[in-house]
């Protein structure tokens, strides 16, 4: 197996679609992983961009898939959960973002939040702010440092739901918060 660090049973379920410019929802539930944790044809299922559904475990898809892996699978430690959550927590407060919740995982991120942006962009602000502060953690804060130790953090992609009603942001919170 590519992934050294399995979570046994997880149920995450991820689904990824592009969302319109203009986003009427009461909140989004987003969710991300890190990369190289969760790969095409994955045994706990995968999705496939532009196809319906959750696909079945390939497991000579997934060996190629990880052997074409461009950096090693990122598992983050406690510490850089922190600095993850601590970072969601500044840019929505900069944004004026209403954060709802954030919990990050060792393979996966989920946040709730309440944005004047569409899902994928409010996704892609806090992916790209998340990986500059854990390259800065890591010392790469000079340019040349920046490029030579690049790395890739996350995955393309993620999942987004669109939150409509009190009930389902309460049920969302409460997921991210404690179903973890």
């Amino acid at each position: 197996m590519c992934v050294a660090t399995r979570l046994q049973g997880a149920n995450l379920q991820l689904q990824s679609f592009t969302m319109p410019t203009t986003v009427k929802a009461l909140a989004y539930h987003i969710t991300w992983t890190t990369y190289g944790t969760w790969l095409s044809g994955d045994q706990r299922g995968w999705l496939k961009k532009g196809h319906a559904g959750i696909k079945r475990a390939k497991p000579k898809l997934e060996a190629s898939v990880c052997n074409r892996m461009a950096d090693s699978e990122v598992v983050l430690t406690v510490g850089q959960r922190a600095l993850v959550e601590d970072t969601i927590r500044a840019h929505c407060q900069i944004r004026k973002w209403q954060l709802h919740a954030v919990n990050s995982r060792t393979n996966h991120i989920h946040v709730v939040v309440s944005a004047d942006r569409n899902p994928e962009e409010v996704m892609s602000q806090l992916k790209a702010q998340c990986s500059r502060r854990l390259s800065d953690q890591a010392g790469l804060t000079m340019q040349v440092a920046i490029k030579v130790g690049r790395r890739r953090r996350f995955t393309e992609g993620g999942g987004n739901e669109l939150i409509h009603d009190e009930e389902y942001l309460q049920n969302a919170i409460k997921y991210v918060l404690d179903g973890q």
